[in-house]
């Protein structure tokens, strides 16, 4: 098994733009109203358009925040690069970059565009105890 989550947004290749830049994901799809995104060639998060096609589930765009409780989570091999391309990207930073110690390793919470809170994790281990 293998998550893909999905989140609803207001502007799909906005979103795309900024998962991209500040991911570094790929497209994989493209398009206004839908879009997968990326990592080595495996899908790891989508994008829909709030009032794309009809689906009574995927939420009311009215209510906020978008996301309560959940939480997109990546982790990253390469937590040093990430942290310099959510900096480039200008991406709104949370919290961090800060030590886990639970966990041991480091963290970046940043909060997408569209209020989604976003969180790059390094490998679990990488700082000592």
């Amino acid at each position: 098994m293998q998550a893909q989550p999905l989140i609803a947004v207001s502007n799909v290749e906005a979103a795309s733009r900024w998962y991209q830049k500040t991911l570094g994901l790929k497209s994989g799809h493209g398009g206004h109203e839908y879009e997968q995104l990326l990592h080595d060639g495996r899908m790891v998060l989508q994008l829909h358009r709030w009032d794309a096609h009809h689906h009574p589930h995927i939420g009311n765009p009215e209510q906020r925040p978008y996301g309560n409780g959940a939480l997109l989570w990546f982790w990253t091999d390469d937590f040093d690069d990430a942290v310099e391309r959510a900096a480039a990207a200008g991406a709104t930073v949370l919290e961090g970059p800060k030590e886990n110690s639970n966990a041991q390793h480091r963290e970046l919470w940043l909060r997408d565009p569209e209020g989604y809170v976003v969180v790059l994790a390094g490998p679990y281990g990488d700082v000592g105890m």
